[in-house]
């Protein structure tokens, strides 16, 4: 079992940055792969990015492209979501999952991840 817990969020204006860390419990983190999802106020929770266990593999919504990038710490049991030239369409809540994997293959629904953050809040202002 893992347990992820979501920080870094906050109020930034747009073209701002922002780094997120999502730090992980247990022994077997390099065995899950992680992902960030975003929800914002009346619609669904929405994919943002996800890395392979070993980090070799990433995924990005469209939406992020070339703005976002996730990184990992196995050593230090840490996701990383550097987010530069933020939009106020950035602004959600943004939680952090683990799914256990056997291979190196992502994941970008939410059905794919067990594990999940309470979340950390991201405003962007205009």
């Amino acid at each position: 079992q893992v347990q992820v817990v979501e920080s870094g969020g906050g109020l930034v204006q747009a073209g701002g940055s922002l780094r997120l860390s999502c730090a992980a419990s247990g022994r077997t983190f390099s065995s899950y792969a992680l992902a960030w999802f975003r929800q914002a106020p009346g619609k669904e929770r929405e994919f943002v990015s996800a890395i392979s266990r070993s980090g070799g593999s990433t995924s990005y919504a469209d939406s992020v492209k070339g703005r976002f990038t996730i990184s990992r710490d196995n050593v230090k049991n840490t996701v990383y979501l550097q987010m530069n030239s933020l939009k106020p369409e950035d602004t959600a809540v943004y939680y952090c999952a683990a799914g256990y994997r056997q291979t190196n293959y992502v994941g970008v629904i939410v059905a794919e991840y067990r594990y999940w953050g309470q979340g950390t809040q991201v405003t962007v202002s205009s």
